[in-house]
């Protein structure tokens, strides 16, 4: 079988990117392509070069892994170590469900055509094989993690936010609802519901303590002055929920929102504060409710 250098990086090029793409999908990250084309790019050339120069060194473990490292920071910049390590991990599962895929092809396309060398495995329809793999890896993916999402612990069940409005911040504990898909219909924001008595600090009493009428479209307990700047900041909400099917919950917009876990803290700058005139629990065990999209 004839080797071409060229068409052996543009392979490990596309494979690079794939699996580097599945692997923000996964994380949720929103990526710059051009950071992860170059981080496919040194990959690659990696590659040629461990190829072409048959040292043992290149097949080196720790060699790979700092090379690792060097894609993963180039591609998706991580703020902290802990991240880099948390990229890192999952960049190799991802990498692991492409080998597999592709390895399982190979053996059933001509394995006879198969050549290796200093780690570079080849064959003559690698790029059928990149592709089919692709499709397959990317469905093994999303359904393992959609499962793993769903099993979620009941300590993974709440989280502490912060929500800044009008320049004031307020903190409390959310619980995460993975049945809460509620967003502002007409711009599709997510909402984050709040119990109303924790807004009195940076919403005026008058919209908290007439939130009804405010739905019924009764501003005659509003004075002119609130009226004038929040009318325009307000949004009606429709929801559905067991025992009320068409409800309705006012909201406004947050100029922030900051959700702690553990782990790391998320900054929300587009999210609908949705705020509820009752209860959320008779104990006060939380104050918020957010989807997990937020998350």
């Amino acid at each position: 079988m004839t080797i071409y250098v060229d068409v052996v990086l543009i392979e490990n090029l596309l494979m690079n990117y794939i699996i580097l793409f599945a692997t923000a999908v996964v994380l949720k990250l929103k990526i710059k392509q051009i950071r992860v084309i170059l981080a496919s790019l040194v990959g690659a050339i990696y590659t040629i070069i461990s190829y072409i120069s048959g040292l043992k060194i290149y097949s080196n473990f720790f060699l790979k892994l700092i090379l690792s490292f060097v894609i993963i920071y180039i591609a998706f910049n991580p703020k902290s170590l802990k991240k880099l390590l948390k990229f890192t991990l999952i960049f190799y599962l991802t990498s692991f469900v492409f080998g597999g895929a592709a390895f399982a092809l190979i053996y059933v396309v001509k394995p006879q055509e198969l050549l290796k060398n200093n780690g570079l495995i080849l064959n003559s329809n690698s790029l059928k094989i990149i592709f089919v793999s692709a499709i397959i890896a990317f469905v093994i993916i999303i359904i393992g993690f959609k499962v793993v999402k769903n099993k979620i612990s009941a300590k993974d069940m709440f989280c502490n936010i912060e929500v800044i409005i009008n320049m004031k911040k307020i903190e409390t504990k959310a619980m995460i609802d993975t049945g809460n898909f509620l967003k502002e219909p007409i711009t599709n924001t997510p909402v984050i519901v709040i119990e109303h008595t924790l807004l009195y600090e940076c919403i005026p009493k008058e919209i908290l303590n007439h939130i009804e009428s405010i739905l019924g479209g009764d501003f005659s307990e509003i004075s002119d002055k609130v009226r004038e700047e929040y009318i325009s900041r307000l949004k009606v909400i429709p929801f559905s929920s067991l025992g009320k099917q068409n409800g309705m919950l006012l909201g406004i917009k947050a100029d922030k929102v900051i959700i702690k876990n553990e782990e790391e803290e998320k900054e929300k700058q587009n999210v609908i504060i949705g705020i509820y005139n009752k209860s959320l629990t008779k104990k006060g065990e939380y104050r918020a409710l957010l989807g997990i999209e937020l998350i």
